[in-house]
């Protein structure tokens, strides 16, 4: 029987996607360019062709060029150019008591094959910017996929992208470039309904251009709403309160429109990101997730002194850090720094080697009212006063789902499963190496405390900063447990030297009540730690 009430509810955001799919009223669109001034393209002569043939390349992408140069190709990317492409809308989550949690969430729309995976999302400009048709001119069967459940799925690419037939003088799709024009009905066949809990991971390094496109596609469970999406880095230091995304001092992006914002990764660290639109309510609703950025200290060639590195940076504007820079809070290491060591990375710029480590994982701390969340698929305003979290995950996951190695998948009401949780949380750390854990509470509600025994916890970096004074004194510590409060992130070295392999550790919450789900005990904030003899550098598996 049909839902009348329902079907005009449904109304609204059905008009709004018959627009979306209308190529002459889209909206949507991504930016991602292959050169830019601070990081120009990487233009190389071809020596087969004579110099009066030789094509003319520019080292910066501008489609609306005049000066008879070409714009550079994907070959030509300059790889500090970093890209990743978002949903905003709405999608479910399974809690490991079987309960389903409907969530406002953002979802991804590039990098799909690295977060059905358990990584960031995102990707170099060349990776990016992948055409989603084939030769001829159908839809790769891999963007029809939309919602991949599973490790075999391989596109890193942003959803929509295809040719821009009115750049090419409206004469097809056949040696039409690519500039960022997107098929909003590809957009929405995949962002709906997908997003994930928590958001999807964003890793760049110290000095990246990152253009973040983020694309309104509606709340399918809630056509009533007309909610508004911003991204805002937590903590981050951005120069720009345009691409902040505190609506009052920057842009919200409605349903039905995309805006990418814009950062220049100063400096390294562990931060969140959210929605600045009612953040209480979009918070609490799920649409949070991590941002890291990686140290400059990981490209030094091994052997290299670190602090001679260092320093030679500070000719590269895009790279210099001053005491005069309010953004810069770690300067050059002392003259008696460390040497890089060979295939190890840091947390940060540290110039004695204290941050170094051997595999990295993110440590997302959240939880979750499911009467909230259950009123906000009904109707608004919830009401905060009674809110009380009763699910409490790591990464999005309660144990022992934070243990599943594969990506957890919820059927929406559109009967397809959607990957929702990918990302688990087991550490595997290799005999005598070291693990980084970036910790980063999600919660708007609770403070948690998590507890690591056998293994002493190294903390090294708080809220996106290196544990040092202004006098470059270490004041790292060693504790057996640390606790946050909403919006703070702590780094944290777990050392296994001395250790052996197939040893079993938990890292788990002290909060008793947190290690539950719901009414059924035995869950919450909980997971392993193994001591493994190797650990594979891509999957992180334990062999």
């Amino acid at each position: 029987m049909l839902n009348v009430s329902r079907l005009i509810r449904l109304l609204p955001l059905v008009a709004l996607m018959l627009m979306a799919w209308d190529a002459q009223a889209q909206s949507f669109r991504v930016q991602c360019p292959f050169g830019t001034t601070l990081h120009p393209a990487i233009v190389a002569n071809d020596v087969t062709v004579s110099l009066a043939d030789r094509p003319k390349y520019s080292t910066i992408t501008d489609v609306n060029r005049s000066d008879g140069l070409r714009n550079p190709t994907a070959a030509m990317a300059n790889p500090g150019i970093k890209c990743q492409q978002l949903s905003g809308g709405d999608g479910f989550a399974s809690m490991a008591d079987g309960t389903q949690t409907y969530m406002f969430s953002f979802g991804p729309l590039s990098g799909l094959k690295n977060i059905v995976n358990g990584l960031p999302g995102t990707v170099g400009a060349a990776e990016f910017m992948q055409n989603n048709l084939d030769g001829s001119g159908s839809v790769l069967d891999v963007v029809k996929i939309g919602a991949p459940d599973g490790a075999s799925y391989g596109f890193n690419g942003a959803i929509g992208v295809v040719p821009d037939v009115e750049a090419n003088n409206g004469t097809g799709t056949s040696n039409a470039a690519l500039t960022g024009h997107v098929d909003a009905r590809l957009i929405m066949d995949v962002g709906v309904l997908n997003g994930n809990i928590p958001a999807p991971m964003i890793a760049i390094d110290e000095g990246d251009e990152l253009f973040l496109t983020l694309t309104n596609v509606g709340q399918v469970m809630r056509p009533d709403l007309f909610e508004q999406h911003t991204v805002h880095f937590h903590g981050y230091p951005n120069a720009s309160s345009f691409f902040d995304g505190v609506p009052d001092a920057s842009v919200a992006i409605n349903v039905g429109g995309s805006f990418t914002y814009y950062y220049l990764a100063p400096e390294a660290g562990t931060y969140m990101w959210h929605c600045h639109i009612s953040p209480p309510e979009h918070l609490q609703m799920g649409m949070v997730g991590q941002l890291y950025v990686r140290p400059r200290q990981n490209t030094v060639n091994p052997g290299s002194s670190l602090r001679a590195a260092l320093l030679a940076d500070q000719a590269d504007l895009s790279r210099k850090c001053s005491s005069s820079d309010i953004l810069c809070s770690t300067q050059v290491p002392p003259a008696n720094g460390a040497t890089a060591a060979a295939n190890r990375k840091y947390a940060y710029n540290d110039g004695d080697g204290t941050t170094v480590y051997d595999v990295e994982y993110p440590m997302q701390l959240m939880g979750f009212d499911p009467n909230f969340h259950f009123v906000g698929m009904t109707f608004n305003p919830e009401s905060f006063a009674d809110n009380k979290d009763k699910f409490f995950l790591l990464n999005g996951r309660s144990y022992p789902d934070t243990i599943n190695p594969s990506p957890l998948s919820t059927q929406a009401s559109d009967g397809t499963p959607h990957f929702s949780q990918p990302l688990n949380s087991i550490v595997n750390i290799p005999v005598g190496g070291r693990a980084l854990l970036r910790f980063s509470d999600l919660n708007v509600m609770e403070y948690h405390t998590l507890a690591s025994l056998g293994i002493p916890m190294h903390v090294v970096g708080l809220n996106g900063r290196l544990l040092r004074d202004q006098d470059g004194n270490n004041l790292d510590y060693f504790t057996n447990s640390i606790s946050l409060a909403g919006g703070e992130s702590i780094d944290v070295i777990l050392d296994a030297t001395g250790l052996a392999a197939g040893q079993k550790f938990y890292l788990y919450t002290t909060q008793l009540d947190h290690l539950s789900n719901d009414a059924e005990n035995f869950g919450g904030m909980m997971t392993e730690v193994n001591i493994c003899t190797t650990v594979d550098s891509s999957t992180k598996a334990c062999n």
